[in-house]
């Protein structure tokens, strides 16, 4: 391969705002795999935001690519699968396999698409320096017979149109709305976008913890939701926290701790049958690798109000961000009813297709 823009390359990021800002090129925010495609000829390589390569779990849509792209380019973008008319993110997890036939078993029944948003190369020049509005113009031009599985992603200058967008497409699973400034060149690496996102409240029970790798002070708070059949499930983290509040975290959970996880609604999380069959912490992750997922099992009687952005199935999809301690609330109020539903949106109307 040797192209004007080489692999590795670290996507362009975007930090958090609390609204849209005006005067930006908008684009809606796809909760996918990010990827930065390269290819010259026959050989294509699909590297991750890590740049971790993610060639091989993708067969079905290197075999598009290498079909519809031009011959030497590189382009941004993000690796979506789409099942009832929504982004699927679970589906796109169960594609980090280490067998290749169940690979190519699932490139069959959940195929994936891919989102492309910027041109970083065309031929034999490089983008990077280029702006951000005739990168855009580029891309149109160059993916202009692009069809299913490959898209380009829809843009507007309009803010409204983008408001509306940030409230109509969270129905399809997506994210929020990314503002990116028309003049602004390729920068990998950097938080120079802007990010909107949704963001809801909710009161969960803390019903265990793990360590800090730094030492014995919390590094996060398990969270736990009641189903309608009354079970305790787990529904993700809340991890970010100065190192002091970690420390007194940690004195102030002391009392809720448990010696084992007997008699925990999560006793059976070490379990494979357990695991396949319930949401449970520290369960197998194939995206993490052999990172240790044990935790310290809590008594569930105390209530935390998180911040979240959105849910993915029956968990969030992100990590939640810790709002305060409910006393007033008791653990068994504490139930996915108190969950807003957004309205659903068909995907194929994000994409115009």
């Amino acid at each position: 391969m040797d192209l004007p823009v080489m692999p590795p390359v670290a996507p362009m990021l975007a930090k958090t705002a609390a609204a849209i800002p005006p005067g930006m090129q908008y684009e809606a925010k796809w909760d996918g795999f990010r990827a930065v495609v390269f290819r010259d000829g026959d050989e294509i390589e699909l590297g991750s935001r890590s740049g971790k390569p993610l060639t091989r779990y993708f067969p079905e849509l290197v075999a598009e690519l290498r079909r519809q792209l031009p011959e030497r380019c590189v382009l941004d973008g993000e690796i979506v699968i789409a099942r009832g008319g929504r982004l699927d993110f679970d589906a796109l997890l169960e594609r980090i396999h280490p067998a290749d036939s169940r690979v190519r078993h699932l490139a069959q029944v959940t195929p994936a698409s891919l989102i492309a948003f910027d041109l970083l190369a065309l031929g034999d020049a490089s983008l990077l320096g280029v702006p951000q509005r005739e990168r855009r113009e580029a891309l149109t031009d160059a993916l202009a017979g692009a069809a299913p599985p490959l898209f380009v992603a829809p843009v507007t200058y309009d803010l409204e149109v983008a408001r509306h967008w940030f409230e109509q497409f969270e129905g399809a699973g997506l994210d929020g709305v990314v503002a990116k400034p028309p003049g602004l060149p390729y920068r990998p690496g950097e938080r120079v976008m802007v990010k909107v996102k949704h963001e809801r409240t909710a009161d969960c029970v803390v019903a265990g913890l793990r360590p800090h790798k730094s030492g014995p002070v919390v590094g996060s708070l398990l969270l736990g939701l009641y189903n309608a059949a009354g079970r305790l499930q787990h529904v993700g983290v809340c991890a970010s926290f100065p190192m002091r509040r970690r420390a007194e975290l940690m004195d102030e959970l002391e009392p809720l701790r448990m010696p084992s996880a007997e008699g925990h609604p999560w006793e059976d999380w070490a379990s494979a049958e357990a695991q396949a069959t319930d949401r449970l912490p520290g369960g197998p992750s194939r995206w993490t690798g052999k990172k240790d997922l044990s935790w310290t099992p809590l008594r569930p009687e105390r209530v935390c109000e998180v911040a979240y952005d959105h849910m993915q199935g029956d968990r969030f999809r992100h990590t939640a961000q810790f709002r305060r301690w409910r006393p007033d609330r008791e653990p068994e109020q504490c139930t996915y009813a108190q969950l807003e539903e957004p309205v659903s949106y068909d995907l194929g109307e994000v994409l115009g297709t």
